[in-house]
């Protein structure tokens, strides 16, 4: 599985010749940030699952800081938050809601967010945060609640399916092997 995934992944070099990335560069380019084995893949998804719910454009930071904390792949991590896109995450959103008014008892409607307008980028992020505060409690612990649950799950289907892709090769391997 390591071979499938590495394709896709930059490379130390790369790192170290980007001028953004260049003042973090020791941190960065320590050896379990870059290591991929299931354990460092699995915490690597959870990362990604908890820091993809962070609103805005926090996520992929979110997700570094995560990786750098617990170790665990940087790439992987990065990558894992791109599970919510414009796309998902109005649905996700209102799921964390619901889960939140669920868990405090209570609470008043969702109102869908504010749409990006010729005002500019600036004032639709003042604007979602403004949205995001008219919700209140329950979407905050329902996202903290979400992001959990996900991480969680993330975590556990990643070291499933690892072993999963081990358990193949190793059979695989056995029937080309002659006895």
């Amino acid at each position: 599985m390591r071979k499938h995934i590495r394709k896709y992944l930059p490379d130390h070099q790369a790192i170290r010749d980007n001028r953004w990335l260049a003042p973090f560069g020791d941190t960065l380019l320590h050896p379990r940030l870059w290591h991929l084995n299931r354990h460092s893949a699995a915490g690597a998804v959870a990362a990604g699952m908890f820091c993809g719910l962070i609103p805005g454009p926090f996520q992929m930071l979110g997700a570094a800081i995560c990786a750098v904390l617990f170790r665990v792949n940087l790439p992987l991590a990065l990558f894992t938050t791109l599970y919510t896109n414009p796309l998902t995450i109005v649905p996700l959103y209102v799921v964390a809601f619901t889960l939140g008014k669920l868990v405090l008892g209570g609470g008043g409607e969702f109102v869908m967010p504010p749409d990006y307008g010729p005002e500019g980028l600036w004032s639709w992020i003042q604007a979602l945060i403004e949205w995001m505060f008219s919700l209140g409690k329950p979407l905050l612990v329902g996202l903290i609640l979400l992001a959990s649950l996900l991480a969680v799950a993330g975590y556990f289907v990643m070291r499933l399916l690892w072993r999963f892709y081990l358990v193949r090769a190793w059979r695989q391997r056995r029937r080309r092997t002659p006895a």
